[in-house]
């Protein structure tokens, strides 16, 4: 019997209604700061989840995980592109032209990068075919000056697809009537969007049609590697690069992209780090409800003793009640959160489609929705880092239940 009671009387004392009011407003504040800061960190954790996720599939779906470039011009590019493709590691390669340029149509002008692509193998490196809103990259031929525009882009520039829009590239063309700044007319075939701010900078148009325009002759500008762990880009382009031997450079995706995903992962640590202080001020809050109980029970702790409970059930008895209020506040916790990852892009959707505003605007941030990437990891590691705060904050008033000496007590009661 005596190994049940601190179960029985510790939940006993959870349930019991006080005289002392201000204990159980103490144990209920307790319980709502474990509940809000769990469900806070597992909502603010699978965001930033959701972040990092749409930085791998999305921004770095289009952008290569590496390039290789050759200082002389690229020629006999496919020979070169299936001995890379022998590598452990590669999985895609493709051909590209990059220009840099302005599109200009009806006094509307915006700054971005032209990538001359090969339609048939660029679906080995790009998520671009899985995007398009209109058209299809098939519609890019070669003599046929057909582009794809992303969609931000085609917005502020104001066409679609049959339209045309003229590209104006930093190079200039000498003439018998002067100097001209370089220029050519494309018909947009298509329009992508991936919901990312690449949207609003890049463009497509046919491999032929950009050597034509950047005088390269048949060379291209270098091959775009897809690899199947993008986290060893900077070692394996590296590698590349020793093996081709001078003439050769290589530019993986942490030049244009490492920043932000550092920056994803710091934050993602310091709000998780930042968020358990308050799990932990929460839970020792529960030192306080205890220290209070075990004072207003001192007479019940004597009587306890008497009968035979040993300091070590006296013990048992508010540890069990300080887990007990710990462990409810994290379970309600759990669901509210998990809950609020699930349905947190739903919520910000109708919150933006009734009020007619926008959390994310993909010209500025990279992305334009609220992502929400539930990991049951993250969960378990924070219901076991609030159960451990709660039993350690049980520890000192139980250890002061414990110390209770019966004699003093019963000789004024």
């Amino acid at each position: 019997m005596l190994d049940r009671l601190p179960f029985l009387i510790g939940l006993r004392y959870v349930r019991a209604k006080r005289r002392n009011h201000f204990i159980s407003f103490i144990s209920l504040t307790s319980m709502l700061g474990l509940m809000l800061g769990v469900a806070v960190l597992i909502l603010v954790l699978s965001v930033m989840n959701g972040f990092d996720h749409e930085l791998r599939t999305r921004i770095l779906g289009m952008v290569p995980h590496t390039k290789v470039e050759s200082r002389t011009g690229m020629v006999e590019w496919e020979a070169l592109a299936e001995r890379l493709m022998e590598r452990e590691h590669v999985i895609g390669a493709a051909p590209y032209v990059e220009q840099q340029g302005m599109f200009s149509v009806g006094g509307n002008n915006e700054g971005a990068m032209v990538n001359g692509i090969h339609p048939e193998w660029e679906d080995r490196v790009s998520i671009i075919g899985e995007n398009m809103q209109e058209g299809s990259l098939a519609d890019l031929e070669a003599g046929e000056w057909n582009i794809v525009l992303g969609s931000i882009l085609a917005r502020r520039l104001g066409v679609g697809v049959g339209d045309r829009v003229t590209l104006l590239v930093p190079e200039a063309s000498i003439t018998p009537a002067g100097v001209f700044p370089r220029l050519k007319r494309f018909n947009v075939s298509g329009i992508f969007s991936v919901g990312a701010d690449l949207d609003a900078a890049l463009a497509y148009a046919h491999i032929d049609d950009m050597q034509t325009l950047a005088r390269l002759g048949d060379a291209v500008g270098g091959l775009r590697l897809e690899l199947d762990d993008l986290f060893i880009a900077s070692a394996e382009t590296q590698a590349i690069i020793n093996e081709l031997g001078p003439g050769y450079r290589g530019y993986d995706w942490t030049y244009s992209h490492g920043n932000l995903f550092q920056a994803i992962q710091m934050e993602k640590r310091m709000i998780a780090l930042l968020l358990t202080v308050i799990i932990a001020v929460a839970a020792f809050n529960i030192v306080s409800t205890l220290v209070m109980v075990v004072t207003d029970k001192h007479a019940d702790i004597a009587i306890l003793r008497t009968i035979g409970a040993t300091p070590r059930t006296i013990m048992g008895i508010f540890v069990v009640q300080g887990l007990a209020i710990g462990v409810i506040g994290i379970l309600v916790g759990v669901g509210l959160g998990v809950l609020l990852a699930l349905t947190i892009p739903d919520i910000i959707d109708w919150v933006e489609a009734v009020f007619g505003i926008q959390f994310l605007d993909a010209g500025v941030y990279f992305i334009s929705n609220l992502p929400s990437r539930l990991q049951w990891e993250d969960v378990g590691n924070i219901v076991a880092s609030a159960l451990v705060l709660t039993f350690l904050s049980t520890l000192y008033p139980a250890w002061r239940a414990a110390r209770v000496q019966p004699a003093e007590v019963l000789r004024y009661e």
